[in-house]
């Protein structure tokens, strides 16, 4: 057992004792055997450590202190992190299933140069019973991003060494950040990915960018700008892809 690749799972949290203990049961009845898992919690004012206290001795590392917001506290765990691979799941998401982590190591382990594996997400409601939307992705290629798709971050999953050549999460794109940051290690680096064609996690609807008219403009601003730190020209048919790859998620 000692002898397999070893993954990380980040959750961040704050103030999530109404959704944490899903969160991180759904981590811990993940069957591969050998997982990293860390929290990072943002000095919680609810019962988020109390909700923590019966798990404390499977998490590997539990951090509680103020940080400047979910990207800063994320990238505290990146830098913790030991494991060959690194996943995050945010405090209000689970896996899909039990094996999701075991899928994710065999899928390495079948595609030595990935640097990444990714797959897809459903959105769910409240209480995790009803599918609102389908995140379905696709094989990475050159018109991928080009046509406003991005890996689902959650389902996310890269070597340690992808944030040795890539650097961490960029904190000044306050809606974008997982965007920049796949876009950075897909698009700019060519690094290469590989996609597990099947669902890897439920997310609840109801996330910071998708919270308002504003939010997802603002969002897609920051998408584009994406594009421009790189020296990147922004495609044309980027911004109605985009909104119509949204759309079909719906239908």
């Amino acid at each position: 057992m000692s002898d397999l690749p070893k993954i990380s799972i980040i959750t961040v949290v704050y103030n999530g004792a109404a959704t944490i203990e899903d969160t991180v049961r759904s981590v811990l009845s993940q069957d591969y055997p050998s997982v990293e898992y860390i929290i990072i919690d943002g000095a919680s004012k609810d019962d988020t450590l109390a909700r923590l206290n019966p798990y404390r001795d499977r998490i590997a590392q539990l951090v509680s202190e103020p940080d400047k917001g979910i990207w800063d506290a994320m990238n505290k765990g990146l830098k913790r992190a030991t494991g060959d691979v690194i996943g995050i799941l945010n405090s209000d998401d689970v896996y899909a299933h039990s094996g999701v982590l075991s899928k994710i190591m065999q899928s390495f382990e079948a595609n030595p140069m990935a640097e990444a594996v990714y797959g897809n997400l459903k959105y769910m409601d409240t209480s995790l019973t009803k599918v609102i939307r389908n995140w379905k992705s696709r094989a990475y290629d050159q018109t991928f991003f080009e046509y406003g798709e991005m890996p689902p971050h959650p389902t996310f999953f890269a070597r340690r060494s992808l944030y040795d050549k890539i650097g961490y999460i960029d904190m000044n794109f306050r809606l974008g950040a997982d965007y920049e940051l796949t876009f950075r290690a897909m698009r700019v680096y060519q690094l290469p990915t590989y996609w597990v064609d099947e669902c890897l996690v439920h997310m609840r609807i109801g996330g910071e960018s998708n919270r308002s008219v504003k939010n997802i403009i603002d969002q897609h601003r920051l998408n584009m700008k994406a594009w421009t730190i790189h020296g990147l020209k922004v495609p044309l048919s980027f911004h109605y892809r985009k909104f119509l790859h949204r759309l079909k998620q719906f239908l």
